[in-house]
């Protein structure tokens, strides 16, 4: 019988200038979810919760960088064929230069450890080398990350272009690039940082991103189930991996820490785990559909999907 092991990961960086409210609450959400829903055992042989809890300081389930990697690696290796794996993460996105010039931004994906301040952001390059790409091919993993700027966090070769074209609505596409732009400018009234540079330079690298995008996306190679290649110098799309992943926003967007019933959540972390309750049985695209629809009711962030190969969209969730 296929085995099923789950990594569950939610920082709310307490007592930070960047604490969040409702990312353990998602781990835990997702977690009831697992094993109500799903059939995955909660046993920690099977089953593992990282948080920045206070009780899990100096364990192995406080997520420092060095905690989670090992943890991924836990996740991805002496795994059957068929067994079935998941891996998700809520907490901060963000970004970082890109030196390889393979990203159109200038920006590499990136999440952040609970001591990201002393030892760095984990970049997604540095993610697809440790999940994807150590993996037996022959088992699935279904990823979702409730992060800003994760629609290209773990580097997988395709990604889902919203309509029959494969390309994003092009006044949405203007719009959304001019809003940048703006945003860009309006961190320098009342003076200049350091701080607001950083910020400015990776808005105007997710402007740039949008408007490269009018030039290159309208002679992508999109295919009849709306799957286009990402363009990495690595050519991930060699390894063949069976991975799938919902991330809550575009490369370039952020995604909402909100409220739902009174208790802090993170917005597409609700909305995945609400479409698969109220719909089992959906495919991938499907159940992308859905979660984008439930969204756009409250928020302007757009899920992605995007996966280890040229995939059947249509094809069941295997989770």
């Amino acid at each position: 019988m296929p085995r099923k092991k789950a990594l569950l990961i939610g920082i709310n960086y307490f007592g930070t200038d960047h604490e969040l409210n409702g990312c353990i609450n998602d781990s835990e959400n997702i977690r009831n979810f697992l094993v109500e829903d799903r059939g995955f055992s909660p046993s920690s042989h099977d089953m593992v919760m990282m948080s920045d809890n206070p009780e899990n300081q100096g364990t192995p389930f406080y997520p420092t960088a060095a905690n989670i990697m090992a943890a991924i690696n836990w996740l991805v290796t002496r795994n059957q064929p068929g067994d079935i794996l998941w891996l998700s993460y809520s907490g901060h996105g963000g970004q970082i230069r890109n030196d390889d010039g393979d990203r159109p931004s200038g920006f590499d994906d990136t999440i952040c450890p609970v001591d990201f301040y002393e030892n760095g952001q984990i970049t997604s390059e540095t993610l697809h080398r440790a999940i994807v790409s150590p993996m037996n091919p022959e088992c699935r993993l279904t990823i979702l990350f409730d992060c800003c700027h994760s629609g290209s966090a773990c580097e997988l070769p395709y990604v889902y272009r919203p309509d029959e074209n494969g390309n994003v609505n092009m006044v949405d596409h203007i719009k959304k690039g001019i809003g940048l732009i703006r945003a860009a400018e309006g961190l320098f009234e009342g003076g200049f940082s350091i701080s607001k540079v950083d910020d400015a330079k990776m808005l105007l690298g997710g402007a740039t991103d949008f408007f490269n995008g009018l030039h290159h996306r309208q002679n992508e190679d999109v295919d009849e189930d709306g799957l286009a290649p990402e363009h990495f110098e690595e050519h991930w799309e060699t390894e063949g991996k069976d991975v799938w992943m919902f991330s809550g926003c575009a490369d370039d967007q952020t995604s909402a820490d909100t409220s739902i019933a009174g208790a802090p959540t993170g917005a597409m972390s609700w909305a995945f785990v609400r479409t698969l309750r109220e719909y089992p049985e959906q495919s991938y695209v499907n159940i992308l559909q859905n979660t984008r629809e439930e969204l756009a009711r409250k928020y302007s962030q757009i899920p992605q999907l995007s996966c280890g190969g040229r995939y059947d969209l249509d094809q069941p969730l295997i989770l």
